[in-house]
């Protein structure tokens, strides 16, 4: 999707959004220029920057929907916040780093999921040889099977005992075999057995984080490592819902967490887009007064984000000078002049989004790939 010119990514938002097509342009340059920039030398994509974007529109006119069709066609992480939620530091309420946050939960989700698909089928294998021990369990260790005249007239020789564990573990194998190939063909898949899997009891930390009063929560289980010794459950299962667990259990055990860490991290700080919605409601005139005092500090704290700084995560330190930036407000009542004068220099791009009218919302239910009539 990389390759993809400005008229292809169009083309592929035409086919779940109707109308709108001065925004699809815009975003559709914004995705071309991102791709491009990672084709330059890496001292040349320091000095450039991504345009941030603010839509202005009513409320069902797409402006939602063409960010995260946008995000999901580049793969890139991508998380929606409003902008209402947030307070200035010093109120009670969620600072403006915490979107970051999610980015970065989002970014980790994405990449975990990847490595994940990656291993599936070693992960499935070493599933299956888990249910097999579990349903013919190893004759190594066993002692072997004595006659009763062999206890009257003395103990057996070492050559008849090697022997005799020779051709338990023959059978063994054979009868492994016999079973494996039951499994694989889905006769056993009804057959209860006794699974031992980990319990995922997680006890977490709240601690505060340095841009204000967002908890971020830390799991003790990461901070000691290996030191904790897992807690484990048995539980009864059918053979066919022990693979799936099993398999996801295993998967987890191949999968490097902190490979995925660090390229979810690198992922958001690259390509990572942040949808600021509603930003119309936190636009006043200085004169403000009573409950909506905090809107020009929301403002100021939004700033340093999206001009570029670095956030404190549990995961480490995140930079935002190169994520994507889309605004999007109704603007009834305010205007986007309304804005603080920085913050609206930081959205260079411009678009305004068209009242959808009666062929429209014709077209909406018909054209559409997912339209409400093809569903």
């Amino acid at each position: 999707m990389d390759e993809l010119t400005p008229q292809q990514i169009v083309a592929e938002l035409d086919r779940f959004i109707v109308g709108q097509q001065e925004a699809k342009r815009a975003v559709a340059v914004a995705l071309r220029n991102r791709y491009r920039r990672r084709r330059l030398p890496q001292d040349l994509q320091d000095e450039i920057i991504p345009k941030n974007i603010i839509m202005i529109g009513p409320t069902g006119v797409g402006k939602t929907e063409i960010a995260r069709r946008m995000a999901k066609l580049v793969k890139a992480p991508f998380v929606k916040v409003e902008a209402t939620r947030f307070t200035e530091v010093g109120y009670v309420g969620k600072d403006v780093e915490s979107m970051v946050r999610d980015l970065i939960e989002v970014a980790i989700r994405m990449v975990k999921q990847e490595k994940v698909s990656e291993v599936g089928e070693k992960a499935d294998r070493l599933a299956e040889e888990r249910i097999l021990d579990i349903l013919v369990p190893s004759s190594k260790g066993r002692k072997p099977t004595q006659n009763p005249l062999s206890l009257l007239f003395g103990e057996m020789s070492e050559k008849e005992e090697k022997v005799e564990i020779d051709t338990n573990e023959q059978n063994t194998r054979m009868f492994r075999e016999k079973v494996a190939q039951e499994l694989r063909s889905g006769v056993l898949e009804e057959r209860q057995i006794e699974i031992e899997i980990e319990e995922s009891h997680q006890q977490s930390l709240d601690v505060f984080s340095l841009g204000g009063m967002e908890e971020m929560g830390i799991n003790v289980q990461d901070m000691l490592g290996n030191f904790l010794p897992k807690k484990k459950k048995k539980r009864s299962v059918t053979v066919r819902d022990a693979r799936r667990i099993l398999a996801q259990e295993e998967a987890q055990n191949l999968v490097d967490m902190d490979e995925v860490i660090s390229q979810a991290i690198e992922r958001a700080e690259q390509s990572g887009i942040i949808f600021l919605d509603e930003i119309d409601k936190i636009s006043g005139r200085e004169n403000t007064s009573g409950p909506d005092v905090s809107r020009g500090g929301v403002q100021r704290d939004i700033l340093p984000i999206i001009e570029g700084s670095t956030v404190m995560t549990k995961h480490g330190p995140v930079k935002t000078d190169y994520m994507l930036f889309i605004a999007a407000g109704a603007f009834h009542v305010s205007k986007p002049s309304d804005l603080i004068p920085e913050l609206q220099g930081r959205f260079p791009i411009r678009v305004e989004l068209q009242s959808l009218e009666r062929n429209d919302l014709l077209r909406i239910l018909r054209e559409p790939d997912n339209s409400l009539i093809r569903q």
